[in-house]
């Protein structure tokens, strides 16, 4: 990647990469998208992110494999399906040697976005109770 480009949008992310690594990116990207429609992309950290009430999970290419990012609960939640993955408090290394689990990225999708509405709600009630 360009020293020193600001990247504002997860196309120009994807562009700086050789043709290959932009073909699993998009594939991730689309496959994230379905899994969150209602989510808004953005560039967040320098990684493209998927935002719905809070970021729901960013992803970053590194050397070997594709970093997905959804947060601390997002892997000890799925810490026994990821025993075949290395992982760090709030990464999943994705190598690119291996085919994508899509499914364990859509429950971990899915899980986050239901995570984020409830943060919200308990936003809203804390709110609510304030005022009362």
């Amino acid at each position: 990647m360009e020293e020193n480009k600001k990247i504002e949008t997860i196309d120009e992310y994807i562009a700086e990469y050789p043709a290959e690594l932009q073909v699993i990116m998009q594939e991730l990207r689309g496959f994230i998208k379905k899994c969150a429609p209602e989510a808004t992309e953005k560039i967040s950290w320098g990684m493209p992110t998927f935002y719905l009430q809070g970021n729901l999970v960013h992803f970053a290419m590194n050397k070997g494999y594709i970093g997905l990012y959804p947060g601390e609960s997002g892997v000890s939640v799925f810490i026994d399906d990821l025993a075949d993955y290395t992982t760090t408090k709030g990464s999943i290394h994705l190598p690119l040697n291996k085919p994508m689990p899509y499914d364990l990225i859509k429950r971990i999708v899915e899980y986050r976005i239901d995570e984020n509405k409830k943060i919200v709600q308990e936003r809203l009630e804390k709110k609510k109770n304030k005022k009362k």
